[in-house]
């Protein structure tokens, strides 16, 4: 009997149904040896020596692992195909007595018949570079989370925890929510014309004057732009015509999957990595027990096994015809920062369609396997073809412009629509038979102010992409990084947006201030280069450790001297404990402020904090009563009609109790700015 060690328990059904009568499958359900979580564990005098532990919890379950082990004829360690897989399967092979050079360990990008089989055909020794990559980075973030911490707690508020990628992602949020709030918008404006032929409605737009690029930036430019073109005849001066292609979007990496999930799909991050996870691990699918559908889900490359791309190309033809697969196959870069390890995420066989397992899966894991199923077929599909038509209408010393864009041939369109709702917008559709010299029907002229916008506040799946962009993190990283975000209150959720909160936004100022040369971008982008460089057996992990504490210590001790403090002050209150007679105090916490008794420590009274007095911010919109702040339980604040029960209004800005010139919805202020709530109307609020 053969023993195979993973660590998901949800695996095992799956496996053992390839693997046969000769195989036992045993789950380790994660590390089962680590750094312990109550002491330091890092010999910072013994060349970071990391001491090691067997996880308290899994006590049963090694000697249940060893004495498997004992019994069986070999061990094979089947961990999962990454960095902490690997380190897993070297923790094993420590705890078993196994020497990591043997071939011990096995491999597999998919959970198929074919992808296991083989891997036992070919079990290679443990790679320890991949071993040394992930404990050089547990290795600095134990170094930060411990050392750096204690200073948050102590200068800002009780039990922070500041990460190594942790708050460089924190701050990526809290520069974006200033950028927002400095952002001076600019007034501008749209002319439109309307336009009628042969029953087909189109439009145009206001593009030169005097065969120059015009921008109306005020109610006055627009009156005499109106005032020159009334009675006036539009008249085509040119017509381009164009072809153009739109090429297939590349298969899933980690990152795209989960801004793609998170941008269709309205799914948060943390539902579409367990999807993910189950997707991979194996799911019961109605007279087939439990099968994986698609390969591993950490991966940051696009590229694709030959037979799984020819498989795929042959399923096209068959259901589409031979004119949808391009005559030589489609095949994408990885970025040059990619680890390149595994291959792209896909289905493990396109028979599998998402039709076939609708009935057996969950409704959330049915629309990310569909996802993931086309989007796998739209990347070996042809490209899309379209047919541009642009006119050009002279009016007086002015030009109108009007684009009709029509799809010639759907291509990969025909699985998969990869624009978004913004792109909708900008689509086009056919326009009439034009000829030069030709006078074109105005059905109607329309003026529209406009405004400049801020860029937009970052969401789960847009600050994934940002993290990708800037080399922050790596795939099996993103999601765990981003949800912890929140989880510590460092962020709020506004509807699907981060929003740091006051105390995040203490946490990223002092670290701005002490610890700007470490929680960069640009230094943390570095540092993952250099793990990557530790992975492909290229650097020493213990350089690249010993390279970043001898900068960070440095800026420890500067910042543990430093009398500077971030601390609120407690605030006396007229409110009497009820336990012991004392003042309460008007004290900040981590999930906003409390109220706490002056009697601290002898009596430790704690209540919630509701300002006595509270003063109406402005009439209710919908209802015309007062309009009050209220505060969650996580100490966010929001606004709300007096009348909870009678009155639905709610909003997380401040209305002004105003309504839009525009189109009549409340005004709102947000930092320097009063805006609608609804339109684009903006302007500068000078009184703050």
């Amino acid at each position: 009997m053969k023993l195979v060690v993973i660590e998901a328990p949800a695996k095992r059904e799956t496996l053992k149904k390839y693997l046969g009568d000769g195989y036992e499958v045993f789950a380790t359900k994660g590390h089962i040896r680590d750094l312990p979580a109550k002491s330091f564990a890092i010999d910072l005098n013994n060349n970071y020596e990391p001491h090691y532990e067997n996880n308290a919890d899994k006590k049963e379950l090694i000697s249940e692992l060893k004495r498997k082990a004992a019994n069986a004829d070999e061990v094979l360690i089947a961990t999962d195909p990454d960095r902490e897989g690997e380190a897993i399967s070297w923790h094993v092979a420590h705890v078993l007595g196994l020497d990591p050079n043997t071939k011990c360990r096995i491999q597999f990008n998919e959970i198929s018949k074919k992808a296991v089989l083989k891997a036992l055909e070919t079990p290679r020794e443990i790679n320890l570079s991949l071993v040394d990559a992930q404990q050089a980075r547990r290795v600095m973030d134990r170094i930060v989370g411990y050392k750096l911490s204690p200073i948050l707690s102590k200068k800002i508020a009780p039990k922070l925890s500041a990460g190594r990628v942790q708050s460089v992602a924190l701050k990526l949020v809290v520069d974006r929510e200033i950028e927002i709030e400095e952002f001076k918008p600019e007034e501008y404006w749209n002319v439109t014309a309307e336009h009628s032929k042969n029953s087909i409605k189109f439009k145009s737009s206001l593009a030169q004057h005097k065969g120059k690029k015009i921008k109306i930036q005020n109610r006055e430019q627009v009156d005499k732009v109106l005032a020159d073109i009334k009675g006036q005849d539009f008249v085509v001066s040119e017509i381009k015509k164009t072809n153009s292609k739109s090429h297939a979007p590349a298969p899933f990496t980690t990152s795209t999957m989960q801004q793609d999930a998170g941008n269709k799909l309205g799914m948060s991050l943390k539902k579409i990595t367990s999807c993910a996870q189950e997707l991979y691990e194996g799911v019961e699918v109605k007279g087939e027990g439990k099968i994986a559908l698609i390969t591993y889900i950490r991966t940051d490359s696009t590229r694709v096994s030959a037979d799984a791309q020819s498989a795929c190309r042959d399923f096209i033809v068959q259901k589409y015809g031979k004119e949808f697969v391009p005559e030589k196959p489609n095949f994408y870069a990885t970025k040059g920062n990619a680890q390149d390890a595994h291959e792209a995420i896909r289905p493990i066989s396109m028979q599998i369609t998402p039709e076939a397992v609708k009935d057996s899966l969950t409704k959330e894991n049915y629309r990310l396997y569909k996802l993931i199923y086309e989007r796998f077929m739209a990347s070996q599909m042809t490209e899309a073809e379209y047919s541009n038509v642009n006119v050009s209408m002279k009016v007086n010393d002015y030009t109108f412009k009007a684009t009709g864009k029509t799809l010639e041939f759907a291509g990969f369109t025909a699985v998969y629509k990869e624009y978004t709702e913004e792109d909708k917008e900008k689509e086009s559709g056919k326009l009439p038979k034009f000829e030069e010299g030709e006078t074109v029907k105005v059905d109607a002229i329309k003026e529209e102010q406009k405004f400049t916008k801020p860029p937009a506040r970052f969401t789960e799946t847009s600050l994934v992409k940002a993290m990708e962009e800037k080399g922050i993190g790596r795939p099996a990283t993103y999601a765990a990084t981003i949800t912890i975000l929140t989880a510590r209150n460092y962020c709020s959720k506004e509807g699907k947006y981060l929003v740091p909160t006051e105390l995040g936004r203490h946490i990223t100022e002092y670290l701005d201030k002490f610890f700007h040369g470490v929680i960069n971008v640009k230094f943390t982008a570095h540092m993952e280069n250099r793990l990557d460089e530790i992975a492909e057996g290229q650097d020493d992990w213990h350089d690249v450790v010993d390279s970043f504490w001898n900068g960070f210590k440095g800026l420890l001790e500067r910042a543990d001297a430093s009398s500077l403090t971030m601390k609120s002050q407690p605030i006396e209150t007229d409110i009497i404990c009820e336990n012991c007679g004392h003042k309460m105090l008007i004290r900040e916490g981590r999930y906003g402020k409390f109220l706490g008794c002056s009697n601290f420590p002898k009596c430790r009274n704690v209540k919630p904090y509701e300002t006595e007095e509270k003063k109406p911010i402005a009439k209710c919109p919908k209802c015309g009563k007062a309009v009050f702040a209220f505060k969650t339980k996580k100490g966010k604040a929001f606004y709300a009609c007096e009348d909870r029960e009678g009155c639905n209004f709610m909003s997380w800005d401040i209305p002004t109790g105003e309504n839009c010139p525009n189109c009549g919805e409340f005004l709102v202020k947000r930092g320097k700015m009063i805006k609608c709530s609804k339109c684009d109307f903006r302007v500068i609020n000078e009184q703050k």
